[in-house]
């Protein structure tokens, strides 16, 4: 295992480009050949990060193969963003090994993590330690997580859950509006928990157009996760002018 090696190289592309964008890859619906496709266009467009995963894909060699499949010729990092302990499998680069921090079910708190730590282990994946906040309701990640999801209005709960988390010791906090969620996380949210968390801020979820994009890096995000969108066709040039809109956003 390199230590840091994608941390590392996640902040420095941070300090260049301001804020970054990471594509996320559900291995259950796209097939092989138009992920690694896909993964290699978003790439040359300024794409950070490639993560494979969602918190309904439980094909364990699924996702293998497609995280096998789409490194050939890729530059920048694979990180896993599991949905539960199948959601750990070989040759990606890292891990978001996160925390369901307001789930009621123990079990995405601590217990699943505690499964899955031997295999992140064993397959050398860097460990980006994660509190993963689900915001909102009526999402997979909410359904599946048991999560007690934080309203949008209520910013000050989910800048709350940051807080603790980096007294806990995370480096990185994912505000989750949920797989094809019918509204993003607010700018007001972002920038409350912005405040007083000193980490990396990764927020997804219903982010669809430029003008959202700039106001929510406006607002604090250290990265946007953009996955439904380009799933379900997506143009990949809207996609590019996203990616050269928060490049003029950050402040």
């Amino acid at each position: 295992m390199v230590v840091n090696r994608v941390e590392s190289f996640l902040k420095s592309e941070l300090k260049r480009k301001n804020a970054l964008l990471f594509i996320l890859i559900d291995s259950e619906v796209s097939n092989l050949k138009a992920s690694s496709k896909l993964a290699k266009d978003v790439e040359k467009m300024g794409a950070s990060a490639i993560l494979v995963g969602g918190s309904s894909a439980t094909d364990q060699i699924e996702m293998a193969q497609v995280v096998k499949g789409i490194k050939k010729g890729l530059k920048i990092p694979i990180i896993l963003f599991p949905g539960n302990v199948t959601g750990v499998v070989p040759d990606a680069d890292a891990i978001l090994f996160s925390s369901l921090m307001n789930s009621e079910n123990p079990y995405f708190i601590t217990q699943a993590q505690a499964l899955g730590a031997p295999n992140v282990l064993k397959f050398g994946l860097e460990p980006l330690p994660t509190a993963y906040l689900v915001i909102g309701d009526g999402t997979s990640a909410w359904f599946i997580g048991s999560a007690r999801g934080i309203p949008f209005e209520k910013p000050k709960i989910a800048a709350a859950y940051s807080l603790a988390a980096q007294f806990l010791g995370m480096r990185f906090v994912y505000l989750e509006a949920g797989s094809g969620a019918k509204t993003n996380v607010t700018p007001e949210m972002v920038k409350t928990v912005r405040h007083v968390f000193n980490g990396f801020l990764i927020v997804g979820g219903g982010i669809k157009d430029e003008k959202t994009a700039e106001s929510l890096v406006k607002a604090g995000a250290d990265a946007l996760v953009i996955g439904t969108f380009l799933e379900k066709g997506g143009s990949i040039k809207k996609f590019e002018k996203i990616a050269k809109a928060i490049q003029r956003s950050k402040q």
